[in-house]
């Protein structure tokens, strides 16, 4: 890409100014392992408290106007709860985003929810997910985002087709009650808790759902939820190429579904994810993607894991923007790979801090978010005002 000092400086924050994160309530949350909770003096506890802890990193950032509601345990009592919540919203100038129905925690889900054998089960499920629609309706939140812990243990002790068939009419049933700008966002996941089969275990089976589901339905990838060393940003130019990729739930991960800060082990992945979705919309492909966070923050401070999160993301994305895709193509097609690759990478390694920072900087945001935050005193101050309030008690499953 060449162009001048100044064009590429108004190329670099027209880039930032289009991107946009959203940051998950549960992140702000108590959270830990299958062994035991970690507890942290700064967690939210409350709604209030996360609504809190989310209009101070967009206020850092610039970029995280949204916060994703987890249904069980943000709006426990429904629908009923979406007055408080937009009065959260007016109060710290947060929107409520995405819509995470929960169908993994409850004792009766313990053989699954819409693949449950039992009909009954189903069907309370089913209804969990209309009303997780009708709450998205309700707070103006477009995307439902389905991840389903479905599946079983061990070879034999169930029917795999039949759960097929229970999960195809489910989300068919659910796209009925969808509201003509909601979308359902379809997860996958190979593994966990569910050991022998997963219901919905990879992008071919969630984007069948979605193509079976209806024009409103599509696919969301999380980027932990994958088999080890596996080439995501194929999958994501497959979903590109086919217009099924609606949104990511991004974190980063060592062996499994680790739930890392993103960009912690292998930030050279989300720049390839990143170049993919850059490259389909200056190749004219309507892209439409939620850019969302999903991590537990376990050991890290929650809200400086946040903003770390988010500023790495920033990166990351215009570090992609700026690949001289015109030259990168004319590589590609004379099969020049050393060249191309170099081109690549050359726009990896690329330090873009200077135009961030300046970028801030232009739109009135702290120069170093992360150093805002610690010298900021937000965080000591809630650790004196929460700290007292400490629990093990744990949002995140």
């Amino acid at each position: 890409m060449t162009l001048s000092d100044s064009a590429l400086r108004d190329f670099a924050f027209k880039a930032l100014d289009s991107f946009q994160i959203e940051i998950p309530s549960w992140g702000f949350a108590n959270t830990g392992t299958r062994f035991g909770k970690f507890v942290q003096a700064a967690a939210a506890r409350t709604i209030e408290e996360k609504f809190s802890d989310a209009a101070e990193v967009n206020r850092l950032t610039g970029a995280t106007p949204t916060m994703a509601l987890h249904v069980l345990w943000d709006l426990p009592k429904g629908v009923k709860d979406v007055s408080e919540v937009r009065a959260l919203e007016r109060r710290f100038g947060i929107r409520a985003g995405s819509i995470n129905p929960n169908l993994f925690q409850d004792q009766e889900y313990k053989y699954g929810s819409l693949c449950n054998p039992s009909a009954e089960i189903r069907d309370r499920a089913l209804d969990h997910m209309f009303a997780s629609i009708e709450i998205g309706k309700a707070l103006g939140s477009r995307d439902v985002s389905l991840w389903l812990a479905d599946g079983s243990n061990y070879p034999g002790t169930q029917s795999i087709r039949k759960r097929i068939g229970w999960l195809e009419d489910a989300l068919r049933a659910c796209h009925d009650r969808l509201a003509p700008e909601q979308r359902l966002l379809v997860e996958y996941k190979p593994f966990e808790p569910a050991f022998y089969h997963t219901d919905i275990a990879d992008w071919g089976m969630s984007s069948h759902l979605s193509r079976m589901t209806g024009p409103q339905a599509c696919v969301l990838v999380d980027t932990g939820h994958h088999y080890s060393a596996q080439n995501i940003e194929q999958i994501v130019a497959w979903l590109l190429h086919t217009g099924l990729l609606g949104g990511f739930h991004f974190n980063d991960r060592r062996y499994a579904d680790d739930d890392l800060t993103l960009g912690s082990i292998d930030p050279y992945q989300v720049f390839r994810i990143f170049h993919e979705i850059h490259s389909a919309a200056g190749d004219g492909l309507e892209i439409d993607v939620a850019y969302m966070i999903d991590q537990s923050h376990n050991l890290k401070g929650k809200i400086e894991a946040m903003v770390q999160t988010v500023v790495t993301a920033q990166e990351l994305y215009l570090k992609a923007a700026l690949v001289d895709r015109e030259r990168l193509a004319e590589l590609q097609q004379a099969c020049d790979l050393v060249a191309a690759e170099e081109l690549y990478r050359g726009a990896f390694w690329r330090d873009v801090r200077p135009f961030t920072r300046a970028w801030r900087e232009a739109r009135g945001l702290p120069a170093d978010p992360l150093e805002a935050l610690r010298t900021g005193g937000y965080v000591e101050r809630i650790v004196r005002e929460r700290g007292s309030r400490v629990s093990a008690v744990s949002s995140y499953a």
